[in-house]
């Protein structure tokens, strides 16, 4: 089958070449080709726009920053998707978006004969978890070339209803990992050992996901993480955006969008998202580190 990936960073790289595994037939687009270095060499096809790619392939997926990357890629009147996409194509969007965008998208799609499906993802491929929102019957269409690249495919409902799921498990695990950053904050200035701190909390009540994964490389000090504080900043942001539209709480969001907004403005954009416990050690006057 012949299949386009637009946007080849560190979620789409990865999806593109379990649709190569898969034996499908790849066309690429990044901003930076060298993104797609290591695709190119197990057989990807580069094109040299979102639309050449559109031109190749029927199916076209994308892979983006956010919101702004999406609607220009689909959108724009020379190079984008919908200027190379046929009626009965199918663009398949993967980014983290605003449900509202992607509803105002999938009705310019549904104007010109194209396909569309809402898909953001959680985890990595091929063992991801894909959240999937659209028409039922372009789901089901599509659903083989999706557990290409995700292990738990989940069909949420209508347009946007992917985006909307996607969303609320950020705001889930992000604010954790902020109420767990602070937590141990109050163990730091408490006085008791931060490395047994560490290995209580995946065995206790103070479990979280995100915090289990990030708490090696805030007491480390790297802060690294395969996701970038901009990346985390603009999804908390989002599902707060969300929340004000839903008439809906969100007060604990509101609190941990000020600190990753607060982390960009001291330039730790690019860092990973675990540097935005600089933030909070900031305001204790303590430091999360072991001596170790």
């Amino acid at each position: 089958m012949d299949v386009g990936y637009i946007g080849t960073g560190t979620m789409g790289n990865p999806m593109a070449r379990c649709l190569l595994d898969a034996g499908h037939n790849v066309t690429l687009y990044d901003v930076r080709r060298e993104a797609t270095t290591n695709l190119s060499e197990l057989g990807a096809h580069w094109a040299d726009s979102p639309r050449a790619v559109a031109e190749a392939a029927p199916v076209v997926f994308t892979s983006l920053p956010g919101p702004v990357e999406a609607e220009r890629v689909v959108t724009d009147p020379d190079t984008g998707i919908l200027a190379g996409l046929p009626s009965g194509g199918a663009w398949i969007d993967t980014t983290t978006n605003a449900p509202s965008l992607i509803r105002r998208l999938a009705e310019v799609c549904r104007q010109r004969g194209v396909e569309m499906l809402d898909s953001p993802v959680s985890g990595r491929p091929p063992a991801m978890t894909m959240m999937v929102g659209g028409d039922p019957a372009v789901f089901e269409k599509h659903r083989p070339v999706l557990e290409c690249m995700g292990r738990d495919v989940f069909y949420v409902g209508e347009t946007a209803s992917g985006c909307i799921a996607k969303l609320v498990t950020q705001y889930l695990g992000y604010c954790a990992f902020i109420a767990g950053v602070e937590g141990m904050l109050i163990g730091a200035k408490a006085g008791i050992d931060l490395e047994i701190l560490a290995k209580i909390i995946p065995v206790s009540a103070g479990s979280s996901g995100v915090l289990n994964r990030s708490t090696e490389a805030i007491l480390d000090r790297s802060f690294y993480s395969n996701g970038t504080l901009d990346i985390v900043a603009k999804d908390i942001h989002l599902a707060c955006e969300l929340a004000r539209e839903s008439q809906a709480p969100a007060s604990i969001g509101a609190i941990a969008d000020d600190f990753f907004q607060r982390a960009q403005t001291q330039g730790m954009g690019q860092d990973g998202y675990p540097a935005v416990a600089r933030i909070l050690e900031q305001l204790a006057g303590a430091e999360l580190r072991t001596d170790n």
